[in-house]
């Protein structure tokens, strides 16, 4: 039997010599997979074939599902992406009407919320009110639990970057939202430090330091090593102009943030993009990445390249250099039939980013 002594150098050699931490990279020289609408589970086969006869192309592109979030990061999934609606006093979204829809007499579906966690003040996290509720995490308190814990029993896991989308849009006849006010944007950061902890979040003001502001420390190439972001998590407000600007009424300059927000360029608080399209803005990417920003960039969208077992998004994705790659298919459909399947060479889900490590 091996002594533990040698299993011990042996894990420590594997670990030293991985590609991403033989070389003294930063955070934003790396590219990551993650999942798209990562807390999304299956929805029920009655309520998909009854928006299929009502939309067909909004049924196709929901058909797809995730494992939970601590599954997928055991797998090495290193991006999540987290809807959250407004819910303070609790109960809002607590019986969704597509319920009423697909038991139309018959016997009642199995229920979606058995802890009655609907019911409870705070962040909801689903899809689609009344029409896409179904969530391995309904609260967003216990899916920051389930991922604080997850990085205590893993705490030297490489950063997860996690994007948010604070949904607050209206569909003729279904349950009404809650605006995303200043203050409602600032409840996402209370949540966020009071159950899954400042100590594991990498925030603007620690990418910052003494720099004017973080767009300046972001064109200094100030990102963190990334070997002292280990077991920590990055946030990002996934949002329209408008709405990062209620957040920074709350947060000026980002001071105090738990979020980066998705500014373009030339903004004080710039510093991690959103550009959904890899295939029409592939130079584009690549030049905010030569130029230190980090750029959050899709695979696949709408269940489309899946279907049709098409990878150009994918390529565009990767030699754009963009650091982060979000898809719905680290494992192929279990909805239809394709090989479809997103991951890097050799099998990962993380490696040096090919533009700025050679």
């Amino acid at each position: 039997m091996k002594s533990t002594l040698y299993l011990i150098l042996t894990a420590l050699f594997l670990w030293l010599s991985s590609p991403l931490y033989a070389q003294d990279i930063k955070l934003n020289q790396i590219q990551v997979i993650g999942s798209h609408n990562s807390y999304k589970s299956d929805m029920a086969p009655e309520l998909l074939q009854y928006l299929a006869k009502v939309n067909p192309a909004a049924s196709q592109s929901l058909e797809y599902a995730h494992i939970p979030l601590e599954e997928q990061l055991d797998l090495g999934l290193r991006n999540l992406e987290l809807d959250v609606f407004h819910d303070p006093e609790g109960g809002r979204y607590s019986h969704p009407k597509g319920l009423d829809l697909i038991q139309n007499g018959q016997k009642p579906t199995p229920d979606h919320d058995p802890s009655g966690a609907l019911l409870k003040p705070g962040m909801k996290l689903f899809h689609v009110q009344d029409l896409d509720f179904k969530s391995h995490y309904l609260l967003f308190a216990d899916a920051l639990k389930a991922l604080k814990k997850w990085s205590k029993n893993h705490p030297e896991h490489s950063p997860v970057f996690v994007l948010i989308n604070a949904k607050d849009g209206n569909i003729p006849n279904t349950q009404p939202t809650l605006p995303f006010t200043s203050s409602a944007l600032d409840s996402i950061d209370l949540e966020i430090r009071t159950h899954l902890g400042m100590e594991h979040l990498i925030t603007p003001d620690l990418v910052r330091g003494n720099h004017k502001d973080l767009e300046t420390a972001v064109l200094a190439n100030s990102w963190p090593a990334l070997e002292k972001m280990k077991g920590k998590f990055l946030f990002v407000l996934d949002e329209k102009e408008e709405k990062i600007d209620r957040y920074l009424h709350a947060k000026p300059n980002l001071e105090n943030a738990v979020l980066f927000v998705n500014k373009k360029e030339g903004h004080p608080t710039a510093g991690f993009r959103i550009i959904n399209d890899p295939v029409k803005n592939e130079a584009y990417i690549r030049d905010l990445v030569k130029k230190g920003y980090m750029i959050r960039t899709r695979a696949d969208a709408d269940t489309k390249e899946a279907r049709n077992e098409d990878y150009t998004r994918f390529e565009k994705a990767q030699t754009s250099g963009a650091q982060v790659i979000s898809t719905d298919y680290y494992h192929p459909s279990s909805f239809f039939n394709s090989n479809y399947k997103v991951i890097f060479e050799g099998n990962k889900y993380e490696r040096p980013n090919p533009v700025l490590v050679k």
